[in-house]
This record gives C-alpha cells, structure tokens and sequence, in this order.
C-alpha cells in the first residue's frame, strides 16, 4: 500500500511539474505576442510549437474566445491549467497520503 502510495506521490509531483511548467510557457508566450518578435527566432518558433495547438483548440471549441483582434484562449489555457492543478494534482496527492495514512 505504500509503494502505491508513493507512485501515485511521485504521479502528482510531476504531473504539477509539468503543469507549471507549460503554465510558464503559455505566459511567455501570450507576453511575447505583444511585441513583433522575429518568427524565425528557435524561441518564439518552440513557443509557437508548444501553444498553438492548444491555442487552436481552444479557439475551435469556444470560438468567442477570439473576438475584436484580441484572443483570449491563453487566458482559457492558464484558467485550465490551474484548475488541473487544484483539481486532479491536490486529489492525487491527498490520496496518495491517505493511503500512507492507512497503511500505518
């Protein structure tokens, strides 16, 4: 019941990692959109490799999130991730230390 325990610990952790991670990214890459950066630069090309997917499907399920020029699906992104985060990452974790809890 421990190794569980700790595999699904570990399963948070990284998942959280990586949720902040790409939280980070998604940042950068909206703050990056204001200037004109230079699209054959290898960073704001990764950028774009990593968001715009997302961005798209964002845009192609809620469509209102790009109106008057402006596009809002960064904001739907972050919105997402931090739910992930409260959601599944805290759930996983408070299992994961139950389970540690009731192994005792």
């Amino acid at each position: 019941m421990i190794l569980m325990a700790n595999i699904l610990s570990g399963i948070a952790t990284v998942l959280g990692s990586l949720l902040t991670i790409y939280f980070w990214i998604v940042v950068i890459a909206a703050v990056i959109t204001w200037v004109r950066p230079d699209p054959y630069n290898p960073i704001v090309r990764t950028l774009r490799m990593l968001t715009e997917p997302v961005f798209y499907r964002v845009r192609k399920w809620l469509p209102f999130t790009y109106t008057g020029g402006l596009d809002f699906s960064p904001i739907v992104v972050l919105l997402a991730i931090e739910l992930l985060n409260r959601i599944v990452v805290k759930s996983l974790t408070e299992y994961a230390a139950s389970m540690t809890l009731g192994a005792i």
